[in-house]
């Protein structure tokens, strides 16, 4: 069988790659923890600027810009080179996150985080994309396992984090510690990331762009309904459905027409591409999408500390670094990775099922062991969507086909977090009412619910346990949904490098 040769890496001495390689996981840690610090210190940014009716942009803005700019980025490396384009990111959030340090009031603080997503979307993509050209496809596998236990890293820590920075420095710290970090991986990649001059001449296309943007935009906007306009089915939130999908059937018929489209539609036509991005979608439903929610389950339903239930997160965050760095290692030297997919979405299903018949007094050590096993899940196949994709896409369209599988993840995550918050909403509406001690359960703090007589906290517990269960449920059929894709997926083998092929035909010969 012929197998196709992979081209040359961009850096070919070891030690900078790993250099540079350590610069971009700064980014990556810098741009994702700034979607999840910002939780535990809103309180207090809220007591400062008052405004509640605007708490919830504070996050929403940073995601909204985050997500609008991904595949555009991904398309300006493809045109101009990745390395300015992602400084440029870099420097965006830089600067966005002084400004937010700087804040003077809840207006100046969403502008910024605003200007912070303009450039943590680049960062998101550009690394991915960047990637894709320091290692070969199978190297890749080993090194994108690294990214993907970056990305969940800082969703893990990122609220734990920003509670201790916020009550030891103040909430400004958050934003004001991106400033020297993003100085000094700027400084790196200036100096020691190469510049790949693309072959083509720039052409952009504006309108695609600006469609793709307001499209990304109103999917996350009706996503965050329920928290921005009160309801999921309120007038505004169907007007800015509606809104969205204009949109996406202009940009669909620009798309068609542009020289150099923002998201080539020909990477539609292949199945691989558009499976992958299914999984992308499911894997943020149920791997960001539920961090959160394991938090908000453990202390309601165990009686578990935040600082205990945190510990609880070790096991799932074990899991998921042995899962990630063993199938990384394994699609290095087999350079499959459809069979990780269905392991993935098999182990996180499995766990998912276990969990919604958790009921208040289940073992601490039973509920544990599923996390673990829904760890080693997410692990198995972070790292699949973007290799399989950088695969599936020719060479000038990397950046693009990266950027909307980032995209895709991220919007899965939105979208999901928003059918978790409806389901726990719905299903807590009644409970609570006839809890001694409850006046509303929706607002009960782990403080509050620890100082409850013990027939109260275990009425409590069943009740989160009883609205949890659904939410599991749907979190399962997610999975199912991707193991489906996973399963349809062609069993794609990722090529081999030159010097490997090299190698292998030298040992060939001498064998003969």
């Amino acid at each position: 069988m012929n197998m196709q040769l992979a081209p040359a890496p961009l850096v070919t001495d070891h030690r900078r790659r790993l250099i540079l390689f350590f610069f971009l996981m700064i980014s990556m840690f810098m741009a994702m923890l700034d979607n999840q610090i910002v939780s535990t210190a809103l309180p207090t940014i809220v007591g400062e600027f008052g405004h509640l009716e605007r708490f919830g942009w504070i996050g929403s803005a940073y995601l909204l810009s985050l997500s609008a700019v991904m595949p555009v980025y991904g398309k300006l490396g493809d045109l101009f080179g990745r390395k300015y384009v992602m400084m440029a990111a870099i420097a965006l959030f830089t600067f966005g996150s002084a400004v937010c340090g700087l804040a003077v009031s809840m207006n100046t603080l969403i502008a910024a985080r605003v200007l912070q997503g303009l450039g943590g979307g680049g960062i998101m993509v550009s690394i991915f994309a960047v990637n894709a050209d320091l290692f070969e496809p199978r190297e890749r596998a080993r090194y994108q396992s690294y990214s993907s236990l970056t990305l969940m890293a800082s969703s893990a820590i990122g609220p734990v984090l920003g509670g201790m920075m916020s009550d030891l420095f103040g909430w400004r710290s958050i934003f004001l510690v991106n400033v020297p970090i993003g100085f000094v991986v700027l400084v790196g990649l200036a100096l020691m990331l190469p510049y790949r001059k693309p072959q083509r001449r720039p052409k952009i296309d504006y309108a695609g762009a600006i469609l793709l943007a307001l499209t990304t935009t109103s999917i996350v906007m009706t996503a965050d309904g329920s928290e921005l306009f009160g309801s999921l089915v309120s007038p505004l939130s169907l007007a800015i459905v509606g809104f969205g999908i204009v949109c996406a059937v202009a940009w669909i018929f620009v798309e068609r027409r542009a020289p150099e489209p923002i998201v080539p539609l020909t990477l539609f036509r292949n199945p691989v591409f558009s499976l992958l991005l299914v999984i992308s979608v499911m894997s943020g439903g149920i791997a960001i999408g539920m961090v959160n929610y394991f938090a908000l389950f453990l202390q309601t339903t165990t009686g578990l500390s935040p600082s205990q239930a945190g510990l609880l997160f070790v096991l799932l965050t074990t899991g998921l670094v042995c899962g990630s760095l063993s199938a990384g290692r394994i699609i290095s030297i087999t350079g499959r990775y459809k069979p990780f997919a269905i392991a993935s979405f098999s182990c996180s299903a499995i766990a998912f099922a276990l969990i919604s018949q958790v009921h208040a007094g289940t073992p601490i050590a039973l509920i544990g062991a599923i996390l673990a096993l829904h760890g080693i899940g997410i692990g198995l196949a972070q790292q699949v969507p973007v290799i399989g994709v950088q695969n599936a896409a020719p060479p000038r369209d990397v950046g693009a086909a990266t950027g909307s599988v980032t995209l895709s993840r991220m919007g899965g995550a939105s979208i999901a977090i928003s059918i978790y918050g409806a389901i726990i909403a719905s299903q807590l509406s009644n409970a609570g009412q006839s809890i001694p001690g409850v006046a509303n359960i929706k607002e009960l703090t782990p403080k509050m619910l620890a100082a409850l007589p013990e027939a109260s906290r275990h009425a409590v517990a069943d009740a989160y346990a009883a609205a949890f269960s659904p939410l599991f449920m749907t979190s399962c059929a997610i999975a199912l949904i991707g193991l489906l894709a996973a399963v349809i997926l062609k069993p794609v083998q990722l090529p081999r490098s030159e010097s490997e092929a090299a190698n292998s035909a030298a040992a060939a010969e001498a064998a003969e």
